[in-house]
């Protein structure tokens, strides 16, 4: 679990924000802007009621391999994944 911990925390806390820094334009920018993103797809709900905070270190081995398929989604897709699924997370929140 710990490699699959790192792997999630490199990704989202630090290759998503520089990638969005570095290309400009995207919704989000910060890290726990892509957490909330990647942690409200995986539960399809506000994350803060299914796991305790660090959510990372306590997902399941299956929650956390889905974030990180999230993650990498976001990576590869760029702009139109981070919008799409921002736009999910917001939905959940009840914010859109």
């Amino acid at each position: 679990m710990t490699d699959l911990q790192d792997e999630y925390d490199r990704k989202v806390n630090r290759m998503l924000p520089q990638v969005a820094a570095a290309v400009g334009g995207w919704p989000i920018r910060f890290d726990h802007c892509f957490g909330r993103v990647v942690l409200d797809n995986v539960f399809e709900d506000e994350w803060y009621g299914h796991v305790e905070s660090p959510a990372y270190k306590n997902l399941s081995e299956a929650q956390i391999r889905e974030a990180i398929e999230i993650a990498d989604r976001m990576l590869q897709e760029g702009r139109p994944a981070v919008e799409e699924l921002n736009d999910k997370s917001l939905e959940y929140r009840g914010k859109l």
